[in-house]
C-alpha cells in the first residue's frame, strides 16, 4: 500500500483489500480446512434452527469456514457471500474438493445487498455472520444498511445471529477504552478511523480493521434496523472451546434476534 493510502479513511475498499491480500487469504483458507465450527456457533445454530432444511444466508463468508460447517452437521440449504473476490474462490474451490454441490458461494457487498439479484427479498430462514465480520465494515450507517439488508432478505420469522467484540466486557480492556475516549475527546485519536470504537491493526496475517462496541450500541442497531433482540452471551459462556478456537480468535458476544 502506498504511503497516501496509509493516511486515508479506513474504507470498505481498504478492507476489501485488506482481505484479498494473500496472508489474510491463507489465514482464513487454513481456518476452512482445518478449524471448522466453534463449538459455540454449533450450539446457537442447531439450537435456533432445529431444521437442516432451513435456507440459510451467511454474510461475510471468508474461505468457508461456517458454511462447510454447516454442511458436516446435515444442512444443505446454504448461500454464502463475501465481498473479497480471494475468499470467494478460496471457498468455492473448497467445497468443490469436497463435493459440497449443495453449497453456493457467491461475491456480494452486504451494505449492498439489494445490488446482488440472485440474493431474494424474504428467502431466507435465517442469517448469520459470524467471526465479527458485522464488525468489519467501517462506519455504523453502513454496520446499519447491512442489518437492513438482511432483515429484508429473511422471511417473518427467520432469526440472525452474528458476533460482536464487547469493549466493556473485560475491565481491562474497559479501562483501556475509558483512556482512549480521553483521546477522543481531545482529537487525538488515530485520524483514519472513522468512529470511536474503531481499531486498525496490523499483525502476521496482515491488517484488520474492527469496531468495538458496546452492548448498548448493538441493542440500538437491532431496533433501528428491525430486528428484535432475544438473547446475547459471550462466547465463554456458551462453551468451552478447543484451544485451537481460541488461539483463532478472542473471546467475543453472540448475538440472537428475530425478524417479526
Amino acid at each position: 500500500m502506498n504511503e497516501e493510502r496509509d493516511n486515508e479513511k479506513i474504507s470498505s475498499d481498504i478492507v476489501r483489500d485488506d482481505f484479498n491480500a494473500i496472508e489474510a487469504v491463507l489465514h482464513y483458507t487454513r481456518a476452512a480446512h482445518f478449524l471448522g465450527l466453534w463449538e459455540s456457533e454449533r450450539l446457537l445454530i442447531t439450537r435456533h434452527f432445529p431444521e437442516k432444511s432451513a435456507a440459510l444466508l451467511e454474510a461475510g463468508c471468508g474461505a468457508g469456514r461456517v458454511a462447510v460447517g454447516l454442511w458436516h452437521e446435515g444442512y444443505r440449504n446454504i448461500t454464502a457471500f463475501d465481498f473479497a473476490a480471494e475468499m470467494v474462490e478460496q471457498a468455492q474451490n473448497l467445497a468443490a474438493e469436497l463435493q459440497m454441490s449443495e453449497l453456493t458461494f457467491l461475491q456480494a457487498d452486504a451494505t449492498r445487498l439489494g445490488e446482488c439479484h440472485l440474493i431474494s427479498d424474504k428467502s431466507y430462514d435465517g442469517a448469520l455472520f459470524l467471526f465479527n465480520g458485522l464488525m468489519q465494515i467501517p462506519g455504523r450507517e453502513n454496520r446499519r444498511a447491512a442489518m437492513r439488508g438482511l432483515h429484508r432478505v429473511c422471511r417473518p420469522g427467520a432469526k440472525f445471529i452474528f458476533t460482536s467484540h464487547d469493549r466493556d466486557a473485560d475491565p481491562v480492556e474497559r479501562a483501556a477504552w475509558a483512556k482512549e475516549a480521553v483521546h477522543w475527546q481531545r482529537g487525538e485519536q488515530n485520524p483514519r478511523l472513522l468512529e470511536f470504537g474503531d481499531r486498525y491493526f496490523a499483525h502476521e496475517h496482515g491488517q484488520t480493521f474492527m469496531h468495538l462496541p458496546d452492548r448498548a450500541e448493538i441493542l440500538a442497531d437491532l431496533a433501528a434496523t428491525g430486528w428484535t433482540h432475544i438473547e446475547d452471551a459471550l462466547r465463554d459462556e456458551l462453551a468451552r472451546e478447543r484451544r485451537a478456537v481460541k488461539e483463532f480468535s478472542d473471546n467475543c458476544r453472540f448475538w440472537v434476534a428475530r425478524r417479526d
